[in-house]
């Protein structure tokens, strides 16, 4: 049995190995027909385009990527030949609540503005949107729910329509599938019409697919005033963004809100577990044995003056989006790069909160940071 891994997924040398007559690992992106050939399966990331043209007239039965998206997979394609194929649905939920937690507050300490009392509109309430939803809610923040597929199915009590999340949200957040037809198509959601109806002086964010935010009309309404600030963690056209678009945004990342090593592993995992099902392989409920992260895992915290900067002080010894945003804007052509050689990123619950000696913090803020997910150690 031969299988072909994107030589970029963390932890997985070495694991299929004793199972295996053949594991090769290949740059995801420069994949060819050639060498998946005679390879029985695949383990992706979201470079490698699974379709006709890589897996026509090859011995694959099943690929499997290490990521929630599957916009990679031609899946027609897949279920016509005969392919089974898999993703990670929730693998990196937690690791984009932690990105757009740092975001939320970042925003508030730039822009001089307090986050309680402020409306968070969510779009698309799957694994990572529903985790955003109850950051939003520790942050003390009113939050809307617009998912039309889970409203249809579960009813609409819990749901607002795209308008109101429009008319009424502070800070606007994308998090759904790409989807390019159909009633709920995806595809340029947030359009130049879309971004024209925003409160204002509203915040724009997309940790979610390139294609779901028109980038010209996004650039355009910045250029105008119209949005008054937005985050890209998702492009059109990566890695090629649009240079003049990134210069104008608050935050701009390398598509790495879900790269903490947490979330690496747990995708990993997953599609690990999910070939050896499909094979018979004797390799079950598989987890990397030591997932590493700083040795420092504590972090002392005093009263910082304001809610919003005494979390942000906590968070930001987990993860601070300004040094992802950065290393972009000082470097884009090496995008690929910075994805592939992403620094270690654990999520908050591997870190522990301790009160400095002397000080106070309000009850407001331990709850806070325990609705995050983070360990308290209280003086």
């Amino acid at each position: 049995m031969k299988v072909v891994a994107d030589d970029k997924i963390p932890f997985l040398k070495g694991v299929l190995e004793p199972y295996c007559d053949s594991v090769v690992y290949l740059p995801g992106g420069k994949t060819q027909p050639e060498d998946v050939k005679d390879a029985d399966a695949l383990i992706t990331r979201t470079r490698t385009k699974c379709n006709e043209k890589l897996l026509a007239g090859s011995k694959v039965k099943f690929i499997a990527t290490a990521t929630i998206g599957f916009d990679h997979f031609d899946t027609a394609y897949l279920d016509a030949a005969g392919i089974t194929w898999t993703n990670a649905p929730g693998c990196n939920s937690s690791s984009v609540k932690q990105y757009i937690t740092s975001v939320l507050l970042n925003l508030a300490a730039d822009h001089g503005i307090s986050l309680r009392g402020k409306t968070l509109g969510v779009v698309g309430v799957g694994n990572v949107g529903s985790k955003v939803a109850a950051t939003g809610r520790a942050l003390g923040m009113k939050v809307l729910l617009n998912d039309p597929p889970r409203a249809e199915k579960e009813g609409a009590e819990q749901f607002v329509s795209l308008e109101r999340i429009q008319s009424d949200s502070d800070f606007v957040t994308l998090h759904v599938p790409l989807t390019e037809a159909g009633k709920d198509k995806t595809y340029h959601l947030a359009d130049a019409d879309f971004l024209k109806k925003l409160k204002p002086g509203a915040f724009f964010i997309n940790s979610s697919r390139g294609e779901v935010c028109d980038n010209a009309a996004l650039k355009a309404a910045l250029q105008a005033g119209t949005v008054r600030g937005a985050v890209l963690d998702v492009w059109e056209n990566e890695p090629e963004i649009d240079l003049e678009l990134l210069r104008l945004l608050d935050y701009g990342t390398p598509h790495i809100a879900g790269y903490s090593t947490d979330g690496k592993a747990n995708g990993t995992a997953m599609s690990v577990e999910a070939l050896c099902r499909f094979f018979g392989l004797k390799l079950r409920n598989w987890y990397p044995s030591t997932v590493p992260g700083p040795d420092d895992r504590e972090i002392t915290l005093a009263d910082q003056g304001s809610f919003e900067k005494t979390m942000l002080e906590a968070v930001s010894v987990s993860y601070d989006v300004k040094g992802d945003c950065a290393r972009l804007k000082a470097s884009p052509e090496t995008f690929e790069k910075q994805r592939g050689d992403y620094p270690l990123r654990r999520e908050f619950p591997y870190y522990t909160v301790a009160v400095k000696s002397g000080s106070r913090l309000n009850p407001e803020i331990l709850s806070a940071l325990r609705e995050l997910g983070f360990n308290l150690k209280e003086a």
